[in-house]
């Protein structure tokens, strides 16, 4: 049987049973063949653009025996499904720039699904931002480390009241010794892992902070003024983040182990 890295494992958690699934991006096919093999998936497509890719899905599918269960498809992002064919979609290892792409050219195809389960790479913001915008709402999200990468696994829902729910969701917080957490600020960190953050998380924006350091001291030797502008927004930014994870760390210690 599939074994699943960590991350994909993260994803696979969040795939309800009995799901008919539709993995954008599926490369080897390996979630919906780990999901096909467990009996957690009733069908799936596995969807991928390039024939390399593609190629291997189609061989993983064939040496586990599942040719009936999951479906090997070419296309682009959400072509390679029709309406009402699945009621979960996976997308996972891309941008948050891309995926909130995908989602927004296949907008049609959504119709009947239920459930997103997005893992970005970079720029998670714009997926949260693209959710909100779209009247989805974030039910979960967890972060993971795997092989020095740190990826944010978001789990999506339609909801009855969806303007309601997502202002619940993104309502400025008051945080001990920083202010408010911005609105935008929890978009950016995300507004469940600020709520119950980990090692993982700190772990993630200190490294964080870290390029955004490297990144003005760079700019310091840039000698204009534009240069000297731009390093003070990156410090500004550098500093929010260490204060806003200094304050986390205190108001919430037996989280973070």
């Amino acid at each position: 049987m599939v074994k699943l890295s960590k991350r994909l494992q993260t994803i696979a958690g969040y795939v309800p049973e009995g799901a008919r699934l539709a993995d954008i991006g599926s490369d080897h096919a390996l979630l919906p063949v780990y999901l096909a093999e467990r009996g957690r998936v009733s069908f799936a497509v596995a969807g991928e653009i390039n024939a390399g890719p593609l190629a291997a899905a189609d061989k993983q599918v064939k040496l586990a025996g599942l040719g009936s269960v999951v479906s090997v498809r070419q296309g682009d992002g959400l072509a390679v499904i029709g309406p009402g064919e699945a009621d979960v979609v996976t997308i996972a290892g891309m941008g948050g720039s891309l995926i909130a792409t995908i989602l927004e050219e296949g907008s049609a195809k959504l119709a009947g699904v239920r459930k997103l389960v997005l893992q970005p790479n970079v720029a998670e913001d714009q997926v949260r931002r693209w959710l909100t915008a779209h009247d989805w709402v974030l039910e979960d999200e967890t972060i993971v480390e795997e092989d020095g990468k740190y990826y944010e696994v978001l789990s999506a829902v339609r909801h009855p009241e969806p303007l309601h729910a997502n202002a619940e969701l993104y309502r400025p917080r008051p945080l001990e010794g920083c202010g408010m957490l911005e609105s935008d600020e929890l978009v950016r960190f995300g507004p469940y892992l600020t709520l119950r953050p980990n090692d993982v998380f700190f772990r993630k924006w200190a490294s964080e902070a870290d390029k955004l350091d490297r990144i003005a001291e760079g700019m310091a030797r840039g000698g204009t003024e534009a240069a000297a502008q731009r390093r003070k927004e990156f410090e500004a930014e550098r500093d929010r983040i260490k204060e806003v994870m200094r304050c986390l760390q205190k108001a919430k210690p037996s989280s973070s182990s």
